[in-house]
């Protein structure tokens, strides 16, 4: 699966943290989960850490399983 890009991520003064994928709002994010998402980013690969946090890590996988024999209806 190619590693995931496209991710973007904007911190507001009140501690928001909002992220996009190819410019579309995907997750907004406060508090507690905002300040461990960017603690997460700050350590590790960030665009890696986007696609988890917003669930879209998976896509390729979904696709390639619809297509199946077993699958097929």
């Amino acid at each position: 699966m190619p590693a995931p890009r496209g991710f973007s991520c904007d911190v507001y003064g009140d501690g928001t943290v909002t992220v996009a994928h190819h410019g579309r709002p995907v997750t907004t994010l406060r508090g507690e989960r905002a300040r461990r998402f960017l603690v997460e980013a700050e350590s590790d690969d960030p665009q890696l850490v986007m696609a988890r946090w917003t669930g879209n890590y998976r896509r390729g996988n979904e696709r390639t399983a619809r297509d199946h024999p077993r699958n097929r209806r």
